[in-house]
């Protein structure tokens, strides 16, 4: 046995076990942006939704506060929020993430715009 190489398939394992450590760490980072994702444009489309039925009057109060509103209920801020002159609304909200970045969303309610024809894909 060569004497230069003792030890050396510890240091071998110990820096397979790192790169897997770093890259379970990784898979789990983003596996956790991808939820934020999603909560993100569940909150958006939400919000919208709300701030159209203020906004067509259907329910009481300013659409814009009654899409803050559903966005905080949801774990996001309403960063975002514009009035159509078709009846329409236009949201984005953002919830934190384990990146350095947050997660958007951003979502439209009402009624479709004049480009949209009826048949058309």
């Amino acid at each position: 046995m060569n004497r230069d190489e003792a030890g050396a398939g510890t240091v071998l394992m110990a820096g397979l076990a790192l790169a897997m450590l770093l890259l379970l760490a990784v898979v789990l980072g983003l596996g956790q942006a991808a939820v934020a994702a999603a909560k993100a444009a569940k909150a958006a489309d939400l919000a919208a939704l709300s701030a159209a039925d203020a906004y067509r009057g259907l329910t009481p109060g300013d659409p814009c506060d009654a899409a803050a509103d559903v966005a905080a209920r949801n774990g996001a801020v309403l960063t975002a929020c514009s009035l159509g002159g078709d009846l329409s609304v236009l949201v984005e909200v953002s919830v934190g993430s384990p990146l350095p970045w947050p997660a958007t969303g951003l979502a439209r309610a009402g009624p479709p715009p004049d480009t949209v024809q009826p048949g058309s894909h």
